[in-house]
């Protein structure tokens, strides 16, 4: 059956703003152009669009012709903005941006292992606000603003370790990671009644990251073995993030492993995969062959001893450190190869970007050896970084799709 004409409208209206989301500015006619519509369609869809207050002009045209220049249309970037969060066992990180994504404000917070479970959420909470009013996200806006939500915190992306429960998209407790972790988004929701607030596990939101902006912007398949503080994986199956009956899929640091001295148990997973591929293992690994680095900051110490490793391969000890290093990742990502031939493997996390070509190129030849399933291995180029770029992209897709929608949905 034919859509309804205001059905219509609202395909062609969210057509439009996907494409000048993934565009940038369009002229009127650019827009007959990718959309296919009449030049009448697309100008009642841009008058739409204009009045809702979603576009707006944002400039005119240079192109040379006879007559007026044409106007170029832009999404309202402050229509709403968005926050996102990277919370780790040792602190937060917070960025708040426009609604198509630029960064307007950021910073971070460390927290101890010993802080209290209330001062820590009210730590990591405050952040937030501090950083959402920096970019004029909150506090005081005109009336008629306010009725319409102009320009406030729309929708709150975090990312954290652990599972989260697919049935209620709530984190999960988990043995091992801090009390504050599951009552933040609480203490977020509460302190934040206006904003959505959305939670997905640490290592799906950096494969997003990489799918979407990354090192596998070319792969609809393929699988991130996150190499941070701790190990985890993601696995994006024909474009979809496949996160499992009970959201646990990726959970590789559980993996039973040749080279470890226990197995794992089902709340801890010392003698899995972690115990040979976490950061605390890698610099074990790296003290065992003489290596040695100062820590940078607050990135796992890991990553700086893979960092000087790969800058100095002929330094005393580094071309050890990096194939026994690569001896272990390879145990892993011949298991998840051998499962779900995904074709491409990246190397994510700290410890993965620091690592980069060099390391990636050792784990892919002794993965060639151990499995018959070509498998090519990248090194990321987001690191530590994606989790954030994935929590802000996720924020950036659930606030569009509630902005974009027919008026009558919303």
């Amino acid at each position: 059956m034919p859509a309804s004409p205001s059905t219509a409208r609202a395909i062609n209206d969210r057509l439009a703003l996907r494409l000048l989301q993934q565009e940038g500015p369009l002229t009127a006619g650019r827009l007959k152009q990718l959309t296919g519509l009449s030049r009448p369609t697309v100008a009642d869809l841009v008058e739409r669009l204009t009045a809702s207050g979603l576009i707006t002009v944002v400039g005119e045209s240079g192109e040379l012709r006879r007559g007026p220049n044409a106007r170029v249309y832009g999404i309202v970037a402050d229509r709403a903005h968005l926050a996102a969060l990277d919370v780790r066992t040792e602190g937060v990180s917070v960025v708040v941006s426009d609604l198509v994504g630029e960064v307007l404000a950021e910073a971070s917070v460390p927290i101890g292992g010993d802080t209290g479970t209330g001062t820590a959420v009210e730590q990591a909470v405050a952040l937030v606000e501090r950083v959402a009013k920096e970019a004029g996200a909150l506090g005081a806006a005109p009336p008629r603003d306010l009725v319409r939500g102009w320009g406030r915190l729309h929708t709150v992306g975090i990312g954290a370790p652990g599972l989260i429960d697919p049935a209620t998209g709530e984190l999960r407790d988990s043995s091992g990671l801090p009390a504050w972790h599951r009552r933040l988004v609480a203490a977020l929701q509460e302190r934040l009644p206006e904003a959505r607030v959305l939670v997905e596990n640490e290592t799906n939101l950096a494969a997003l990251a990489e799918q979407r902006d990354g090192v596998a912007r070319d792969r609809d398949t393929f699988v991130l073995l996150w190499l941070g503080h701790g190990t985890g994986a993601a696995v994006v199956l024909d474009g979809a993030l496949r996160r499992g009956a009970s959201g646990g899929t990726g959970e590789i640091g559980f993996l039973p492993v040749p080279g470890t001295t226990t197995l794992p148990s089902a709340t801890d997973c010392e003698g899995g995969f972690h115990s040979l591929a976490g950061a605390a293992a890698v610099a074990a690994l790296a003290a065992r062959h003489g290596v040695s680095a100062e820590p940078d900051g607050h990135e796992p110490h890991a990553a700086a001893l893979v960092r000087h490793a790969v800058a100095a391969p002929d330094s005393p000890g580094a071309a050890g450190f990096l194939d026994a290093l690569a001896d272990r990742l390879a145990i892993g990502a011949a298991s998840v190869t051998a499962v779900l031939d995904p074709g491409c493997v990246v190397l994510g996390g700290e410890v993965g970007r620091a690592g980069g070509a060099a390391l990636a190129a050792r784990v892919e030849r002794r993965l060639a050896r151990m499995s018959p399933l070509p498998t090519e291995v990248r090194a990321s180029t987001l690191g530590g970084g994606a989790v954030l770029r994935g929590a802000l992209l996720t924020a950036r897709d659930g606030a569009q799709d509630e902005l974009f929608a027919p008026a009558s949905s919303r």
